[in-house]
């Protein structure tokens, strides 16, 4: 038997139990009351649970809402919840909560996890869903772009200026340090083994060509998608969100030609500039170490880094990094279209725009390794 100063619960025949409440059961206890009698019923066998109202006290809607606990309880275990003395002073508090329209289980049908082939489809069926989108996405700035070409007054440079800015002059002070201390990694570690055959001159030419054909447009692409990718998705995110887009579209702006073209451009002119002084930027590094540690001249090395590269690596790198500047801006302008709930789903877009971005850039970077090879 549990006996407290609102209740007791009296132990009757085998399964069957009488709660007899004879005091307040109100928001001081009814937490209480049901952690220790939802213990006692589930430790016992009951079948059965008769709840007694005749010396009740107090009754609000927290006391009601334990017994609509203990009731909802037993109904799921198969049990018999009954209440009776139900005076009129009691009455309206339980038909306030429709005590009785409790069912067996309150909970909701717990569904089975989907097995690992319908998960798979599911998945499938979201990619293709999202290629798409962003085929379609790309059909509009496509024809967006043709627009501006043949009608050059709705084009909006000002904004195309104010993000070449943004992207490209307040981007080169980090693609410079990064590719100045890349070019010195690479060369430092390439002169460790080239010292042991006395063929130090060469470190000028790997660094000439590492650079210049691969880590030079995929590190500025990859800088570009964090800064910039994910900057277009907050910018057209929030403007989504506060309705903005909406509001040019009832205006007679069309959003794409608006908002996605000029940042497009912008990036498409900038990126590859960026490149070629990331290149410049990382040949100093490793002039750096060629002058300090390998006994070259600023001369010899330049001379040497130059015969290295050739019109078409440069040209190669050029068309790399024009790609990718229009991977960055597109995803990047999508995922924002595409932000939904708020801040968080802009930093969801943000988010999204990069990690989108970043797999794109490595993924069209080995698609060229692929095609150079073959040429």
């Amino acid at each position: 038997m549990i006996e407290e100063n609102a209740y007791h619960l009296i132990e009757g025949p085998p399964g069957k139990f009488l709660l007899r409440i004879h005091g307040n059961l109100d928001i001081r206890n009814a937490a209480d009351a049901i952690r220790k009698l939802s213990s006692a019923l589930r430790s016992k066998q009951v079948a059965e649970l008769t709840v007694d109202l005749k010396e009740a006290g107090y009754i609000d809607d927290y006391g009601v809402l334990a017994l609509f606990e203990l009731k909802r309880r037993m109904l799921q275990d198969q049990g018999r919840f009954e209440m009776v003395n139900l005076s009129d002073r009691h009455e309206p508090m339980f038909s306030q909560v429709h005590f009785d329209d409790c069912k067996k289980s309150s909970r909701l049908p717990r569904r089975p996890a989907p097995n690992m082939l319908i998960r798979l489809g599911s998945a499938s069926f979201q990619i293709m869903d999202i290629f798409k989108l962003m085929v379609s996405f790309l059909g509009s700035v496509v024809i967006s772009s043709l627009k501006a070409v043949r009608n050059p007054r709705s084009f909006r440079w000002s904004d195309t200026i104010a993000v070449m800015r943004k992207t490209g002059v307040d981007a080169l002070p980090i693609v410079a340090m990064i590719s100045f201390l890349l070019g010195l990694i690479i060369s430092f570690m390439s002169a460790l083994q080239l010292q042991q055959f006395g063929a130090n001159i060469y470190v000028a030419s790997l660094v000439s060509i590492a650079m210049v054909s691969e880590l030079g447009p995929i590190m500025t692409a990859i800088i570009v998608a964090g800064r910039t990718g994910s900057a277009f998705a907050a910018e057209i995110g929030t403007m989504k969100i506060s309705d903005e887009i909406d509001a040019l579209f009832v205006m007679g702006f069309d959003p794409t030609l608006f908002l996605v073209v000029p940042r497009m451009l912008a990036t498409l002119i900038v990126v590859p500039l960026l490149t070629f002084f990331s290149d410049l930027f990382a040949i100093a590094g490793g002039l750096t170490i060629g002058v300090l540690m390998l006994d070259l001249t600023p001369g010899t090395f330049m001379s040497q880094s130059m015969a290295a590269l050739s019109i078409f690596e440069l040209g190669w790198a050029t068309m790399k990094s024009a790609v990718f500047a229009v991977l960055i801006a597109w995803v990047g302008c999508l995922r924002g279209f595409r932000a939904q709930g708020g801040a968080a789903g802009v930093g969801n877009a943000a988010t999204s725009a990069v990690v989108g971005g970043i797999f794109l850039i490595v993924l069209f970077d080995s698609i060229f390794a692929v095609i150079r090879s073959y040429m």
